[in-house]
């Protein structure tokens, strides 16, 4: 990095804190804290719910995703925009009837005092891995290219964020997340055209798509019923949908974002905007990793992304075997941008070659196959190795072949992520432990002041735990997957609660209470047994399908309880 990447990634870093804890400092009441005092328009509202969710590991992960797997990714996101319907139709206006602070607060009124302290429990035991990964993430990639201290980087990006979101709360939150989000896609965006420029000259962007799909990564959309399959247009409109119903309508961050609209009807224009720019937005990255891929078609490309696995080889015997692979890769990367260029040629002529397309396939498989025996050998000169290199794709890219000027800003839009993500992970997670733990068990009269710092503290509290829990973290697969996979385990049950308490009256509290805990045992069951044992790729059950089952099993079981061991129970509050 140079020193004008430097200039660049810091002001724009600290005029976010800065801006954010000036803007929003003097939080005087609990209301002002956690609802931000319900003054967020409908345009905050929605940028805020898709900074909330577009954390560091979307931005570092998903262009990796597109590099090996392709378009493919984009399924996920098929069921948001009707949960975000959904949502819009009975979580909100519910959620402002009751003036709740916290999603979970409702549970209280419909169920039981219980009901809402498991389900604020099981928030604040995913959101607190989650929120600790948001840290994770980005520190990890930097520290690995970068030579940073991994540890240093938890802890600086942790504090950055503590500073405003300590001082003005979800007021803060909403108003850093539109700096965020302004930083983030205008440095996508320009990384994209800037792809496209170095491209050869007599390749327009439709040659890159056709190249792109010789390769298979333009394979958008998979009808196939096979559940071991992780991405398809049925795991993305079931699975999907109910993570997505359950992340946006019963995760505190999220919820947090549009409880703090002026009406409902802000709240919900907010969700409506996030729902039709999500999956253009998801798409366009995925693109962009796609358009990576086109690039070093033409471009040196290592064996494998991740830097500390040459490090590791270098230090290793298999060292001049590594190099003999590196050697034959070098050349297959030559033949392959001969190929590409005659391909380009004839597609300029409008001929697709049936015949160069084929040569693109076998020299792609070649090429996989140059990978696979590197990583063999990466694992034997260390068995600890993470092998896959996902994570780095992007980086790689952004580090060798963007201006000066640009890496710093590359590097600001991962951390503003990061960081957006992480402050929307404290601010759930201190109002949920102020709201629904802390208050609902304290016996005596306390003032609104008292309740203001405790949420403050609380908030305190959460940002350390989630430093700590990023520096004792480990990296797993791929970051992206790994978000969605924790998500997946509790989901489920959680919208399984609500759903039943919005729209099957008759059910009551002992029911869904018992129904819940056997239906998180057992995707926890499921969850072990179907995907943890297996290696990457040979999962007997796409994760996503966890929060279909999960919901799907809640619901069933409180019928049935219901119908039969407390079929005497008496009603509580309805919907």
């Amino acid at each position: 990095m140079q020193l004008f990447d430097w200039i660049v990634l810091i002001v724009t870093l600290l005029f976010i804190v800065i801006y954010g804890a000036w803007k929003t400092k003097g939080s005087k009441t609990v209301n002002d804290f956690i609802l931000g005092n319900n003054e967020t328009p409908w345009y905050t509202v929605g940028l805020s719910v898709m900074a909330t969710q577009a954390s560091a590991i979307t931005f570092l992960s998903t262009p990796g995703q597109a590099y090996h797997d392709g378009m493919g990714f984009v399924q996920f996101y098929f069921g948001l925009p009707i949960a975000m319907i959904v949502i819009c139709i009975t979580f909100i206006p519910i959620y402002h009837k009751y003036k709740v602070y916290t999603a979970y607060e409702y549970l209280e009124k419909r169920f039981d005092l219980k009901t809402r302290s498991l389900a604020a429990i099981l928030f604040l035991f995913q959101r607190g891995l989650g929120t600790g990964l948001t840290i994770y993430a980005p520190a990890i990639i930097l520290s690995a290219i970068l030579g940073w201290n991994l540890t240093y980087m938890n802890i600086v990006i942790g504090l950055l964020v503590i500073v405003y979101t300590f001082s003005g709360g979800t007021k803060a939150v909403n108003v850093t997340q539109k700096q965020q989000m302004f930083v983030i896609m205008s440095g996508m965006f320009i990384t994209f055209f800037l792809i496209l420029r170095f491209l050869p000259n007599d390749m327009n962007f439709i040659n890159a798509l056709h190249i792109a799909g010789a390769n298979d990564k333009m394979n958008i959309v998979s009808f196939a019923t096979d559940p071991e399959e992780k991405y398809t247009f049925w795991s993305g409109i079931t699975g999907g949908f109910f993570l997505a119903l359950a992340y946006f309508g019963t995760d505190q961050s999220q919820v947090g974002r549009y409880l703090s609209g002026k009406s409902v009807r802000e709240s919900q224009m907010g969700l409506i905007m996030n729902g039709l720019l999500k999956v253009p937005m998801q798409f366009f990255i995925l693109l962009t990793g796609v358009m990576v891929f086109v690039f070093f078609q033409f471009n040196p490309v290592p064996l494998n992304f991740n830097p500390n696995n040459k490090i590791t080889i270098e230090k290793s015997v298999y060292k001049e075997e590594y190099h003999k692979l590196e050697e034959k890769l070098n050349l297959l990367s030559e033949d392959k941008k001969v190929i590409n260029l005659l391909y380009i040629d004839q597609l300029n002529q409008d001929y697709d070659n049936p015949i160069l397309r084929k040569e693109l396939i076998a020299l792609s498989a070649k090429e996989k196959d140059l990978r696979d025996h590197a990583k063999e050998i990466i694992l034997k000169a260390d068995s600890n190795s993470e092998t896959n290199d996902k994570d780095y794709v992007f980086f790689h890219f952004i580090l060798n072949y963007l201006p000066k000027g640009l890496i710093g800003l590359l590097l600001a839009v991962i951390l503003s992520a990061a960081m957006s993500s992480t402050a929307s992970g404290l601010n759930a997670l201190a109002s949920t432990t102020a709201i629904d733990i802390y208050k609902r068990n304290v016996k005596t009269q306390k003032s609104d002041k008292h309740y203001l710092n405790i949420t403050k503290f609380f908030t305190l509290f959460w940002g350390i735990i989630a430093i700590l829990f990023a520096c004792i973290g480990t990296l797993f697969e791929n970051l992206i997957q790994l978000v969605n996979i924790i998500g997946s385990i509790f989901y489920g049950t959680v919208l399984g609660i609500f759903l039943v308490g919005f729209y099957i009256q008759f059910i009551q509290a002992k029911a869904i209470f018992y129904s819940a805990l056997v239906s998180q045992s057992t995707i926890f069951v499921i969850y072990y047994y179907a995907i943890a044992i297996y290696p990457s790729g040979q999962e007997k059950l796409g994760y996503l399908w966890l929060n279909f089952i999960g919901a799907l099993l809640t619901m069933v079981l409180a019928l049935i309880l219901q119908a039969t061991i407390f079929r005497k129970e008496k009603p509580t509050l309805a919907a």
